[in-house]
């Protein structure tokens, strides 16, 4: 994994960045530690300017070279889940119920290691706008950031995104142009029926047999109203009503998901599982209610910006570490709404240890720092090829 030296240099530096973040993860809309560890770690580089409230915790780093006025922006993401960490590790997370098991951490110490790297040699002539979005996970942070006006505040020719990928080898680049990640929607599922003694159903309305139903029928959705050739996933994550063996509950609350890449595909989801839950819920006497929220659309690469990032990736990574990938992941990253608003492109880089390697959301995930300068290294590689000196 070839790197550039420098960055190399304090590969412990970003180690340690990077655990610490682990340590002290923080839920969307909540990363107030993180931003002023960014915030603390950009001014001791010494960059030209700081941009903060942008999405309420959004930082935002300009460093500055030459006399041309090119820019690029690179985007990292801050937030972590709502999980328990399982991992057992020294720097294991601090906050109870929250984890970096996506590895947001890993992506900012590298976008911290490439400021570093930027700020000391500015070998390049332009600007740069090193990107650290809160809410990645939930509440749309990017979606925040633009609105809030990042593109008008820094203007940008072209905007970058780069995640890890544990399932290939460590230092690989993943590619591809068009659709790389899916739309994201979110959803409640609430039904009411009537409770009553479990011995003495007939007294009631179950809303746990109607719950079992709407599952089932969901998934016809999938396989039986949409092309085959259309991708879609709606899965249900939690489950939630009644406290005791012996009663049946009053209500159900169900929690889910919904993946696809059309518009159209998540407008016949949408609706159809509005069809299904009411019929059900009303064929079996009780009462349903969806709240469908569409998190964000499609992540689309843009050819042209796919090409730089490829080229770039092959500078850091020789071409035998570039792969292109044979389809879109079902996965989801609200860095659509910056490759909607501006031209760009999303890369992943494979960070897999080995065929054991606990996968991205899960309790025993760690982000592998052996990829640290590998990233930090791709990031400087844009900035000096795009805004080459002449």
């Amino acid at each position: 994994m070839p790197v550039i030296n420098r960055i190399a240099a304090f590969h412990d530096d970003m180690t340690a960045w990077r655990r610490d973040l682990h340590e002290h993860p923080e839920l969307s809309m909540q990363e107030s530690r993180t931003a002023a560890t960014v915030h603390e770690k950009l001014a001791a580089f010494g960059v030209d300017e700081i941009i903060t409230g942008l999405a309420t915790h959004g930082v935002i780093g300009v460093i500055k070279a030459g006399t041309s006025d090119r820019a690029i922006g690179l985007r990292a993401d801050m937030d972590a889940l709502p999980m328990q960490e399982e991992s057992g590790l020294p720097y294991a997370s601090k906050n109870p119920g929250v984890m970096h098991a996506c590895g947001h951490d890993g992506h900012t110490a590298m976008l911290l290691g490439a400021a570093k790297y930027l700020a000391e040699t500015r070998n390049f002539d332009g600007t740069v706008y090193l990107i650290f979005q809160p809410a990645e996970e939930f509440e749309a942070g990017a979606q925040k950031m633009v609105v809030d006006g990042l593109f008008q505040r820094c203007p940008m020719d072209k905007v970058y995104g780069l995640h890890n990928w544990p399932q290939m080898k460590a230092g690989t680049f993943l590619w591809r142009t068009g659709p790389v990640m899916a739309a994201v929607g979110f959803f409640d599922i609430t039904i009411t029926g009537r409770g009553s003694h479990g011995a003495l159903p007939h007294q009631g309305v179950d809303p746990v047999v109607v719950s079992a139903q709407i599952i089932t029928a969901l998934q016809t959705l999938i396989s039986r109203s949409m092309e085959p050739i259309q991708g879609g996933v709606i899965s249900i994550g939690s489950i939630h009503g009644g406290e005791a063996p012996n009663i049946i509950p009053e209500r159900i609350v169900m929690k889910g998901t919904a993946r696809w890449y059309k518009p159209e595909v998540g407008d016949l989801i949408e609706n159809g599982m509005r069809r299904i839950i009411n019929g059900i819920a009303e064929t079996f006497g009780a009462r349903a209610e969806l709240n469908f929220l569409r998190h964000c659309p499609a992540t689309v690469n843009d050819p042209e910006a796919t090409e730089l990032a490829t080229q770039a990736a092959a500078a850091v990574a020789g071409t035998d570490g570039l792969r292109e990938m044979p389809a879109p992941t079902m996965g989801g990253e609200d860095f659509a709404y910056m490759l909607n608003a501006k031209q760009g492109a999303y890369l992943m880089l494979g960070g897999g240890r080995g065929p054991d390697e606990p996968l991205l959301h899960h309790p025993k995930y760690d982000f592998n720092d052996e990829i640290l300068p590998v990233g930090a290294s791709w990031w400087a590689t844009l900035v000096e090829q795009q805004l080459a000196k002449a």
